[in-house]
């Protein structure tokens, strides 16, 4: 078993991480992961400072804990593949992508990517649903992880840039489908209040905002312990 704790969808909330870090120092953690969209929020756009400042954050937070494995999001993405999306930056988007590489050069190469199994437990920006896999793999059911992991890991825009993929689904309203009932998968990306827990799917984007800056969720950080299948909020 394996305690995990977990960094929801920052979006330019730079003192998440300070509070991540005193966490982390009260309790005995395995692995860390952050599940992406680092960057954008409302009317930040050429709020430059505010970029830069979690940035340094984020990338001085990886080299203290090394063992944070970090996933892309649409928004973090996005700027790497210069798709535009709500949110996107073009002022910013030099400096991020210059920035973004920076954070990843900071942590072991297979730290970063996409998709990361810890456990068997599934961690991703949006998660893995049945269209997607069906689609890329055509394999059933049984697909190895360690072949999914592999796999994705080399796809691009083409393969990931659909409603489907594991930057962009939001399988909580219903309409999509996870790829196996026996994965149990942990995710941002949709905002939750809580942390949500539906059947095999664990919901984590509780640090989102409305428009006028207003929280939306929560805002408490948790923890997995990936052979229960559980979550606890980190006190």
């Amino acid at each position: 078993m394996s305690k995990v704790f977990v960094i929801p969808d920052v979006h330019l909330k730079s003192g998440m991480f300070a509070e991540a870090s005193r966490l982390i120092g009260q309790g005995d953690y395995d692995v860390i992961v952050m599940l992406g969209d680092l960057v954008d929020d409302w009317g930040q756009g050429d709020n430059r400072d505010l970029y830069n400042e979690i940035f340094d954050e984020a990338i001085r937070f990886v080299k203290e804990h090394q063992n944070t494995f970090f996933c892309y999001g649409n928004h973090d993405i996005s700027y790497v593949w210069g798709l535009e999306e709500s949110g996107y930056s073009w002022s910013m988007r030099d400096l991020i992508v210059e920035r973004l590489q920076e954070l990843v050069d900071a942590l072991p190469p297979e730290n970063v990517g996409f998709l990361h199994s810890i456990d068997g437990v599934l961690f991703s920006h949006a998660g893995v649903t049945e269209k997607f896999a069906e689609y890329q793999f055509g394999l059933g059911w049984d697909i190895p992880i360690p072949y999914m992991l592999e796999r994705v890991s080399r796809m691009d825009e083409r393969h990931l840039w659909t409603d489907e993929s594991p930057i962009w689904a939001r399988p909580q309203y219903g309409e999509m489908k996870l790829y196996s009932k026996n994965v149990f998968q942990v995710v941002g990306h949709t905002p939750v209040r809580k942390p949500l827990l539906e059947g095999n799917l664990l919901t984590l984007d509780t640090f989102s905002a409305y428009r006028d800056g207003t929280p939306f969720g929560d805002r408490r950080f948790v923890w997995v312990d990936t052979q229960a299948k559980s979550w606890h909020y980190a006190e």
